[in-house]
């Protein structure tokens, strides 16, 4: 069998697999919602969805680093990847163990599609439906719910010291056009680029985000203070995990408005 992924890499697989490694958390949390536990094998020591999930299955690193004997002796079928979370070099290696099949999202368009994708990879095509199916049908209520309120330019922020911001071409940044935010660094400025103080200027409201660097209340406390602006902690899983934890996001970004 053969499939296309998101790199338009051809993946040959020789049947249904049945032992797969995830290397990105929220592809794991995925594969656990199509109804694919059992098959899971190895994942990184971010898979922290389901939470138990870390107990039974064989942590072989993280997602820039592993362990690749402790892969190679889980004799994985398939390693799910994203072109974002792991690097060349290290996908490089693990096709000299298995088939890799890697993930490219920007948009909730290639989210679905990468649901889609796994779906058939793993004949589990109706589940992967039901997901999507749910997915649009949140999405279609929040564009209704947003449609009322008037944009905002926002500054999202992923890192501190130095300060990090999340910019275009990021699943994070598709996100927050859909929340009517206005990213003050959507345009010529880089994936992530770094936050210079007049950029805090720039922006109505600034977003601290829980992940990667774990923004605290505190960080809001002391920001409000010293930029007279309006600083909010924001979980974000919801803002950058794709996969079938958008079913829950839209829920989630209602409540910030």
């Amino acid at each position: 069998m053969e499939f296309i992924d998101q790199l338009n890499r051809t993946v040959t697989l020789p049947k249904t697999p049945s032992r797969v490694i995830s290397l990105v958390p929220s592809q794991t949390e995925l594969l656990v919602d199509l109804g694919l536990r059992e098959k899971i094998v190895g994942i990184t020591k971010f898979c922290v969805h389901p939470s138990d999930l870390k107990s039974e299955k064989t942590v072989v690193g993280g997602t820039k680093q592993v362990n690749f004997n402790k892969i190679k002796a889980l004799r994985p079928d398939i390693v799910i990847c994203n072109k974002e979370e792991n690097t060349e070099e290290l996908v490089g290696e693990l096709s000299r163990i298995a088939p890799v099949w890697i993930s490219d999202i920007v948009t909730i368009t290639d989210n679905n599609r990468m649901i889609e994708q796994l779906g058939q990879i793993f004949d589990v095509v109706s589940k992967a439906s039901e997901i999507v199916s749910k997915i649009d049908s949140e999405l279609a209520l929040f564009r209704n719910y947003i449609k009322g309120y008037s944009e905002k330019r926002v500054l999202y922020i992923i890192w501190k010291k130095p300060y990090m911001a999340a910019g275009r071409g990021t699943f994070i940044d598709s996100l927050l056009k859909e929340n009517k935010y206005s990213n003050i660094f959507s345009v010529n400025a880089g994936r992530y680029p770094e936050v210079k103080q007049e950029d805090f200027l720039k922006a109505d409201i600034i977003l601290l985000s829980t992940e990667p660097y774990p923004f605290k209340n505190v960080d809001v406390v002391e920001m409000t203070k010293k930029l007279n602006r309006e600083v909010k902690l924001v979980d974000g899983e919801f803002f950058s995990w794709y996969g079938s934890r958008l079913m829950k996001a839209f829920d989630y970004f209602k409540s910030l408005h």
